[in-house]
C-alpha cells in the first residue's frame, strides 16, 4: 500500500488524521535515509574491494610481465615463440582490463556516493528541519492558544484586541511552518524517485560498460586464443614425438655399457686418477680429463680445487700398465712432451680403460707369451659387437607386414605377382609400412650431408626465406622425383610430427639432437604446404644457403619481436563514464567496439584442409 496523500488544506485543521498520514510519511523518509546511509557505507566497501582486486590482478599481471621464458635449445620455433611471449600478452591484456577498472573505480565516488550523500543530506536533511520547525511552532502555538483561551472575559476590550492579534500571528505562523513542511515532504518523496535511483543507475553504467569492454577484448582475443592453441597442440604433438624418441634414447644407454663414449668436441673425456709424487710417497687425485686426437691435446683440470686452471700436454705415447707392475687397477701410462717421465693415470673401469687406450691409440706392454697377444685382440675384437641387421627394428612394432616390408627392402627388384589389392593393404597399413621402410634405411630421405642446412634453414626469422633455403636444399638431394599424387585428410602440423623423425635424423643420437625434431617437423611441414613450389619449380640461384652459427650466438633476443600479438596499435581512448544517464539519448547504447576490425595478427594455420599432395609419395 502506498503513501496516504498530504492536502495543503488539511494543515489548517491539523486533524489527527492529518498527523496520522504526516507519521507515515516521516516513517518512510527516516527508513529511506537508514537505507541510503547503510547503501553509502556497503558502496565504499564495495569500491574498496573493487581497488584490492584491481591491486591484485596488477600484482599478477607484473607477475607475468616479469617473468622470462626460456626453452632448450639454440633456437626457438615459432609455435615456442609464441608460447614464450604470450605471458607477456596475458599481462597486456590484464592491463588494459584493468584500466577500465581503474576507470570505473575512479568515478564511482562521483557517480554514486556523492550523489547519494547529497541527497541524503540536502533533501531528507531539509525535511528533517521542516519537521523540527514544524514541531516547534505547534508546541509554541497550541501553548498560546491555551493561554488565550483561559483569558477572563472581564479584561478590558483593548488587552482582548491585542491578545486575539497575537493568536491570530501565531496560528499564521504555524500554518506557514505546517504548509512548508508538507510541501517539503512532498518534493522529497517525489525527487527520491530519481535523485536517489538515477547516481544507482549511472553506476551500474559504468560498471556494465567495464564489463562490455571485457565483452570486447575477449572478441579481440578471440583469434589470438585461436592462434595460441594451435601453437600449443602443435607442441604438445612436438613433445609427444620427442619425448619418445629421447626416452628411446635412455633405455638405449641405459642397455649400454657403464662408460659410454658419448659424442661431443672431444675423442674422449671424462674423471682420471692421477699418480703424484709427495715427499712420504704417492697420492692420487681425481681429476677431469679431455683428449682430442686430431691435436693429440690432453687436458687435465683438478676437480678438487675450485680455482685450479687446466693443464695442457701434448700426447707422445700411451702404454697400459701391466697388473703385476702395480698395486692399483686400471691404469695406463702416458707420455708428453712437457714433462719427462711418464704420467701414470688410473681409469675408472676396465671398459673404461679401454676407450682411453683405443682413444689415444694406446700400445700393450711387450709380453714373453705370445698367446697373450691374441687373446687381447680376440677380446677387443669380441668387446665391441656391431648392431646390424635385425637390431635396427627395436623401435617398430614387428607385424608380418613389416617383414614383408622388410623383405622389399632387402630384395633387389619387386615380385611381378605382388599382390596390391587396394582393400587388402589400406591406407594405414600402406603409411605404418613406409614409415617402417623409411626408418630401415641406412640413411634418411633427407640425408645426413644435408641435416644440419634444413635445421638451420628453418631456424630462420625470414618466413620466406624458409621456403625459398628448403627448395635449395632439396634441389641439392638429387634423389628426389616423383609424380605421384595422395590425399589426406591430416593437418600440416599432424603430417610433420608423423613423418619429421622419420624423413630426418641426426648422425648423432644426442638429447641435442632430440630436441631438433620440432625444426625436422617444420621441414616437412613447409614441404607439404609449398608442394608445388618445391618440386614443380626450379630454387633461386641466388638464395644463400643457411650458415652454422656459435651456439652462443644463434639465438637472438630480437626473434620474439616476431611474436603474434592482441593488437599492432593503440587501443582507442575512452572518455570518463557520465555521472547520469539518459535512456532517450541514442548516444547512451553501448556502441560497437572499432578495435576489433584493427586487431591485425598472423594468419592462422589451423586449417583442416586436404592435403593435396602426399609429402612421401612425391620424396619416393
Amino acid at each position: 500500500m502506498g503513501l496516504p496523500t498530504l492536502e495543503f488544506s488539511d494543515s489548517f485543521l491539523d486533524s489527527p488524521d492529518f498527523r496520522d498520514r504526516l507519521k507515515c510519511h516521516e516513517i518512510e523518509l527516516d527508513r529511506t535515509n537508514s537505507f541510503i546511509k547503510e547503501l553509502i557505507k556497503d558502496g565504499n566497501m564495495l569500491i574498496s574491494a573493487l581497488k584490492n582486486l584491481s591491486a591484485a590482478v596488477q600484482k599478477f599481471s607484473q607477475s607475468l610481465q616479469d617473468f622470462q621464458f626460456e626453452c632448450i635449445g639454440d633456437a626457438e620455433t615459432d609455435d615456442e615463440i609464441n608460447i614464450a611471449q604470450s605471458l607477456k600478452e596475458f599481462s597486456q591484456l590484464l592491463n588494459t582490463v584493468e584500466e577500465e577498472r581503474r576507470r570505473l573505480i575512479q568515478n564511482a565516488d562521483d557517480v554514486l556516493i556523492t550523489p547519494l550523500e547529497k541527497f541524503r543530506k540536502e533533501q531528507i536533511g531539509a525535511a528533517k528541519e521542516g519537521k523540527k520547525k514544524f514541531d516547534k511552532e505547534a508546541e509554541k502555538y497550541y501553548t498560546v492558544l491555551e493561554k488565550h483561551l483561559n483569558l477572563s472575559s472581564k479584561k478590558k476590550e483593548s488587552f482582548l484586541h491585542e491578545a486575539d492579534a497575537q493568536i491570530s500571528k501565531e496560528r499564521q505562523i504555524f500554518c506557514d511552518a505546517s504548509l512548508e513542511y508538507v510541501f517539503k515532504i512532498q518534493e522529497v518523496q517525489e525527487r527520491k524517485k530519481f535523485e536517489f535511483v538515477e547516481p544507482l543507475l549511472a553506476f551500474l553504467q559504468g560498471l556494465f560498460t567495464f564489463y562490455h569492454e571485457g565483452y570486447e577484448l575477449a572478441h579481440e582475443f578471440e583469434p589470438y586464443k585461436q592462434q595460441l592453441q594451435f601453437n600449443l597442440q602443435n607442441t604438445r604433438n612436438n613433445f609427444e614425438s620427442t619425448r619418445q624418441e629421447v626416452e628411446n634414447l635412455m633405455k638405449r644407454i641405459k642397455s649400454a655399457e657403464q662408460d659410454f663414449k658419448a659424442p661431443g668436441q672431444w675423442t674422449m673425456e671424462g674423471f682420471l686418477y692421477v699418480q703424484e709424487k709427495r715427499p712420504l710417497g704417492f697420492t692420487w687425485s681425481r681429476h677431469y680429463c679431455s683428449y682430442e686426437k686430431e691435436t693429440k691435446m690432453f687436458t687435465m683440470s683438478n676437480s678438487e680445487i675450485k680455482s685450479g686452471g687446466k693443464q695442457m700436454f701434448k700426447l707422445q705415447s700411451c702404454i697400459r700398465r701391466r697388473t703385476d707392475s702395480i698395486d692399483k687397477r686400471f691404469c695406463f701410462d702416458i707420455e708428453v712432451m712437457e714433462r719427462h717421465g711418464i704420467i701414470t693415470l688410473q681409469a675408472l673401469s676396465e671398459s673404461n680403460r679401454r676407450l682411453w687406450m683405443e682413444a689415444m691409440d694406446g700400445k700393450e706392454p711387450v709380453r714373453k707369451h705370445p698367446w697373450c697377444q691374441s687373446s687381447c685382440f680376440a677380446y677387443r675384437l669380441c668387446g665391441n659387437p656391431l648392431l646390424e641387421g635385425s637390431n635396427a627394428f627395436y623401435m617398430l612394432p614387428l607385424t608380418q607386414f613389416n617383414l614383408d616390408c622388410f623383405d622389399v627392402y632387402t630384395a633387389a627388384k619387386a615380385p611381378a605377382d605382388m599382390d596390391l589389392d587396394p582393400d587388402t593393404w589400406d591406407n594405414k597399413t600402406i603409411t605404418s609400412g613406409l614409415k617402417n621402410y623409411l626408418r630401415c634405411l641406412a640413411e634418411p630421405l633427407l640425408t645426413y650431408r644435408l641435416h644440419k642446412d634444413f635445421i638451420m634453414a628453418v631456424k630462420s626469422d625470414d618466413q620466406n626465406y624458409r621456403v625459398r633455403a628448403v627448395h635449395a636444399l632439396v634441389n641439392l638431394a638429387e634423389h628426389f622425383s616423383g609424380d605421384k599424387l595422395q590425399k589426406n585428410l591430416m593437418t600440416v602440423s599432424n603430417l610433420g610430427v608423423i613423418f619429421g623423425p622419420t624423413l630426418m635424423r641426426s648422425q648423432e643420437e644426442t638429447v641435442a639432437a632430440m630436441m631438433n625434431i620440432k625444426f625436422q617437423n617444420i621441414v616437412v611441414e613447409i614441404l607439404i604446404e609449398n608442394y608445388e613450389k618445391i618440386f614443380h619449380q626450379s630454387p633461386d640461384p641466388n638464395v644463400p644457403l643457411p650458415q652454422s652459427q656459435p651456439q652462443s650466438q644463434s639465438r637472438s633476443s630480437s626473434h620474439r619481436s616476431n611474436a603474434i600479438c592482441l593488437s599492432s596499435g593503440p587501443r582507442k581512448s575512452r572518455g570518463l563514464y557520465p555521472p547520469a544517464l539518459c535512456l532517450a539519448d541514442a548516444d547512451s547504447v553501448f556502441p560497437s567496439s572499432q578495435s576489433h576490425s584493427e586487431y591485425t595478427h598472423r594468419p592462422l594455420y589451423q586449417k583442416h584442409l586436404h592435403v593435396g599432395q602426399f609429402l612421401t609419395t612425391e620424396l619416393l
